[in-house]
C-alpha cells in the first residue's frame, strides 16, 4: 500500500542532515525534472522582487527565498520530519514505534511541487514551491510533472490511496487511486464538507494506513479496515471513500 500525502506550505528549519542528494531520493528517474526546478529556484532566488512575484511571497516572507537560494547547501531532513502543519501534527510520527515507524517509512509519501515524489525518509531542504507557483522560463509545474511523475506513480504494484490536495493531485493524476473526502454530520443528520479540520482527519487516516499491520488490496478490504478501526466509512462504488465525522 501507498499513501501519497500533500505537503504543507510550512516546514521545520534546520537539519542535521547532508546537503540535498538528488540521486538518492525515491524513484531517481525524476531527477532531471528536479535538477531542472531546484537550479531554477537558486537562480530565482537571487532576484528577490521576481521570487516574490513568482512564488506569492510578501516582504515579510523573504526568508522563504533565502531558503531556496540555499537549496544544494543547506541542512536536511526526513521528509516526515521536514513538514510541519496540521495533518503533520496529527500524523504525530514522533510517536510511533519502532516497527510503526518502519511500515511508515515504507507506505508514506509526500507529493512535492519541487520534488515531485518524496519517500516519508527521503531527505530533504527547507523550500517554498506551491503547485500553483509558475517559474520564469519553464513551462507549468503539471507539464512538468506530469510525463515524469505520472508513469512512476502508476507503475506502483499495490493499493493507492491519495491523500494529496487537488492542485498536488492535478501534478501527476494516478489511475485506479483511492480518494478519501470528508463530511461531517450534524445531530440533524445533515451534512457538509469538512474544511477546517480536513486535514486533521487525513492526518489522523494517514496514521492508521502507515501503522496497521493489515495490507488491503483494495477499496472494499480498506474500507473495512477503516470501519474496524471505528470509522464511519462510505463507499458508493468506485475508488471514492467518504469519511463521515461529528460536527465539530
Amino acid at each position: 500500500m501507498l499513501v501519497l500525502l500533500p505537503p504543507s506550505e510550512t516546514k521545520a528549519p534546520g537539519g542535521d542532515g547532508a546537503p540535498l542528494d538528488l540521486a538518492a531520493l525515491s524513484a531517481a528517474e525524476l531527477t532531471p525534472v528536479r535538477t531542472e526546478l531546484v537550479e531554477s529556484l537558486v537562480e530565482l532566488s537571487g532576484d528577490v522582487p521576481a521570487a516574490r512575484a513568482a512564488l506569492g511571497l510578501s516582504a515579510k516572507q523573504d526568508a522563504e527565498i533565502a531558503r531556496n537560494a540555499a537549496l544544494w547547501s543547506a541542512p536536511t531532513l526526513p521528509a516526515l520530519q521536514r513538514y510541519t502543519g496540521v495533518l503533520y501534527d496529527a500524523l504525530d510520527v514522533g510517536s510511533l514505534s519502532r516497527a510503526q515507524r518502519g511500515r511508515a517509512d515504507r507506505r508514506l509519501a509526500v507529493g512535492s511541487a519541487l520534488f515531485g515524489l518524496v519517500g516519508a525518509g527521503d531527505r530533504i531542504p527547507a523550500y517554498r514551491l506551491s503547485a500553483g507557483s509558475a517559474l520564469p522560463g519553464l513551462p507549468t509545474l503539471r507539464s512538468l510533472w506530469k510525463p515524469a511523475l505520472g508513469p512512476v506513480l502508476a507503475g506502483f504494484e499495490g493499493l493507492v490511496v491519495d491523500l494529496r490536495s487537488g492542485s498536488y493531485a492535478a501534478l501527476a493524476p494516478v489511475p485506479g487511486a483511492v480518494t478519501v473526502s470528508v463530511l461531517s454530520e450534524r445531530a440533524d443528520g445533515t451534512r457538509a464538507v469538512v474544511s477546517h479540520f480536513n486535514k486533521t482527519h487525513k492526518g489522523r487516516l494517514a496514521r492508521l494506513l502507515a501503522t496497521t499491520t493489515a495490507e488491503p488490496s483494495d477499496v472494499g478490504a480498506l474500507r473495512r479496515l477503516l470501519r474496524r478501526a471505528g470509522l464511519h466509512v462510505e463507499h458508493d462504488g468506485g475508488t471514492a471513500l467518504t469519511l463521515v465525522v461529528p460536527a465539530e
